[in-house]
């Protein structure tokens, strides 16, 4: 069973979130704050990383690069959520494998899950 890691500061998304994920199989964990990540992924070894912009203490952006810079974290997919006008450009700063822009169809999220997750399977 895949885990995925959200990192969002907004409570209502990430509720959501977690419901249709949590009912499509997955298991789910949330975090409220980055700073912390590369603890958060050791304890808990997601398969995929949902990670919000604008959360609080560093930033999505850096915390991507933190990830993504570790060698034993740096394959796990991250895909970067937000609301930013320039979210392919940050995206592309943070080294994030994908993006999709809030305000968000779940379609689109749960599609780029899926396809990341069997990315990663299959390399």
């Amino acid at each position: 069973m895949d885990k995925i890691l959200i990192f969002d500061d907004d409570k209502s998304i990430l509720e959501v979130i977690t419901i249709i994920f949590e009912s499509n199989g997955y298991i789910v964990e949330i975090s409220e704050t980055s700073h912390d990540i590369i603890q958060k992924v050791t304890d808990y070894q997601p398969d995929l990383i949902l990670m919000d912009n604008w959360i609080p203490n560093i930033g999505g952006v850096e915390a991507t690069q933190l990830l993504k810079n570790h060698d034993e974290f740096k394959k796990i997919p991250v895909i970067y959520v937000t609301a930013n006008n320039d979210i392919e450009e940050l995206a592309k700063l943070a080294k994030a494998d994908d993006f999709v822009a809030k305000p968000f169809n779940l379609e689109d999220l749960e599609e780029k899950v899926a396809y990341q997750l069997k990315q990663k399977k299959q390399a």
